[in-house]
């Protein structure tokens, strides 16, 4: 759907639902938001803040709640679009124009307008634990300078020589990369430290 440069020029547009769609500009703009397209859609604000937006396909219509994760759902009407992809997004998704519950999308919309603002947290993804292939747990019991030296590395450089060696299928193959490797740890390197 190509972007409009303006909500009046969205909502002229032919499109399944023009009259549910209609209905819902309606009680955005009762609830004190600010329209504007953003995205090629309608998108609602608040005091800056993105609460909701509307959109429209084949089979059904809705709004979605920019942070609709955050929102209290007593009445299970919210739904994960994009289960594992979408975090906060919330849509609250109609197949008919009767569906439409202005009272009930009033609350909605209060809710979603008077949630504080989030603070940013940048999530971490911590890895697993690194996995050390035989042949290099063998060679550390065989070698206490090795051992040594290995555990001085950081965990990052052990998971690179660990995950080096490992990934080969061959055990002559991981036999011959652990021989090279040896040296290499033993002077504190990291296997990819020439790239860095």
């Amino acid at each position: 759907m190509a972007s409009k440069t303006s909500p009046d020029d969205w909502f002229a547009q032919e499109r399944p639902f023009s009259d549910a769609l209609l209905r819902l500009r309606q009680l955005m703009q009762a609830a004190g938001l600010t329209e504007t397209i953003k995205w090629g859609m309608p998108c609602y604000t608040h005091e800056g803040r993105n609460v909701a937006g509307l959109g429209a396909f084949k089979a059904h219509f809705g709004i979605w709640f920019f942070e609709g994760a955050r929102l209290v759902d007593s009445d299970g009407l919210l739904t994960n679009a994009q289960p594992g992809k979408t975090q906060m997004m919330r849509q609250m998704r109609f197949t008919d124009e009767r569906e439409i519950k202005p009272a009930l999308i009033k609350r909605y919309l209060k809710e979603a307008m008077a949630l504080p603002p989030e603070k940013k947290k940048k999530a971490v993804k911590s890895k697993p634990p690194v996995k050390i292939p035989t042949e290099l747990v063998d060679a550390i019991k065989a070698d206490p300078e090795l051992k040594t030296a290995f555990s001085a590395l950081s965990p990052s450089c052990q998971r690179e020589y660990a995950e080096h060696i490992g990934e080969a299928k061959k055990p002559e193959t991981r036999e011959r990369r652990l021989g090279k490797m040896i040296q290499m740890i033993k002077a504190g390197l990291g296997l990819n430290d020439k790239y860095r």
